[in-house]
């Protein structure tokens, strides 16, 4: 019996829901790196353009992912952030992807396609506020930015956005990194742009640092119910994976489940509590393509085992796994999709 992730469409419209309500009047902007952080997709655009309140900004990091989600959300403003080869950003410009841009270089590879393929790049341009992942500069930033506004008034590019990321690593540092992106949106704007979508935030600080948001708040794991490493529960919001396997052998002290460390199930997880028809029973040891779990009264096979999940059987959700093993949630989820069945349910 093959394992699966069940994914539930409910719980995600819900989440997204919480989400919008949290961070409003700012615009959410749902991120779907990695697969959708394991979920997929193709049906997580689908359901959340689907929803009562329907997604419009899609945060695909890659073109790749992007077009990926243009293909379900055909009227949605999607974005692709990540540096990209010539031939990627002429196809993000005939999908209408917009494009981030954290360097001059890359700025002038943009326009250059643009200027090629005869098409407008809508660019969000991106200061660096401190995390040093990538981004302009504060010094070049006026350099860089009067570089743009020249490829604009050619009509080469629109500045449609200004964004960074935060470190988040103290509150003090963080107001520091806002302090330099108004500073970098003040320039922009003296400069003759008008960009309206204007974003620093990611799922943690856009939900509790809610004088940090700007018109558009960019969020992945909340919305898919995974929690910050260490944080608190999200009011409102519920993991909409589910990870789940048969008994197919039933022992003395143990039954058996088919599942294990070939399936992506991380292998120092023994000891961790997972979800029984009998309530929370330990891991005994993880094998290749199986995991022994302490047994319970009335056991039989066919019974479902839920590794993570929601708490329907009283176990924990992915980040609290994670957490055991000095990693995070969408980390465990990604590497088990790739060899489990993902089912998607109401």
């Amino acid at each position: 019996m093959t394992p699966s992730l069940e994914i539930s469409r409910t719980r995600f419209q819900q989440n997204l829901a919480a989400v919008q309500e949290r961070i409003g009047p700012a615009q959410l902007m749902l991120a779907m790196k990695d697969d959708a952080y394991g979920h997929g997709v193709e049906w997580a655009a689908s359901a959340a353009t689907d929803a009562t309140r329907p997604v419009e900004l899609f945060g695909g990091y890659d073109v790749h992912t992007s077009l990926r989600i243009r293909a379900q959300a055909e009227h949605a403003t999607v974005f692709a952030w990540a540096d990209s080869s010539d031939d990627e950003i002429e196809r993000a410009l005939r999908a209408r992807i917009q494009v981030g841009v954290g360097a001059a270089e890359y700025l002038r590879r943009v326009t250059d396609v643009a200027g090629r393929v005869g098409l407008t790049a809508r660019v969000h341009l991106k200061i660096d506020t401190g995390l040093h992942r990538n981004g302009i500069r504060p010094e070049d930033w006026p350099r860089v930015v009067a570089d743009a506004m020249a490829a604009q008034r050619a009509g080469l590019i629109e500045v449609v956005g200004v964004w960074s990321h935060l470190a988040e690593a103290s509150d003090a540092e963080d107001d520091e990194s806002a302090r330099a992106f108004r500073d970098a949106v003040e320039v922009v704007r003296a400069m003759g742009a008008a960009p309206r979508s204007l974003h620093l935030t990611a799922s943690a600080a856009s939900w509790w640092r809610p004088e940090l948001r700007g018109t558009v708040c960019r969020i992945g794991a909340f919305c898919y119910g995974i929690r910050s490493a260490d944080g608190p529960e999200i009011p409102g919001v519920t993991p909409i994976a589910a990870l789940r396997a048969r008994v197919i052998e039933e022992r003395a002290s143990e039954v058996v489940i088919g599942l294990g460390a070939f399936h992506g199930l991380p292998s120092n997880l023994v000891g961790a509590s997972v979800g029984t028809p009998g309530g929370l029973r330990e891991i005994a040891r993880i094998d290749a393509t199986s995991t022994l779990v302490r047994n319970w009264s009335g056991a039989r096979v066919g019974d479902t085992v839920t590794v993570f999940g929601p708490g329907e059987q009283g176990e924990s959700d992915a980040t609290t796994l994670a957490e055991r093993i000095d990693t995070v949630g969408e980390e465990i989820i990604t590497r088990l999709t790739s060899a489990v069945r993902r089912v998607i349910v109401d």
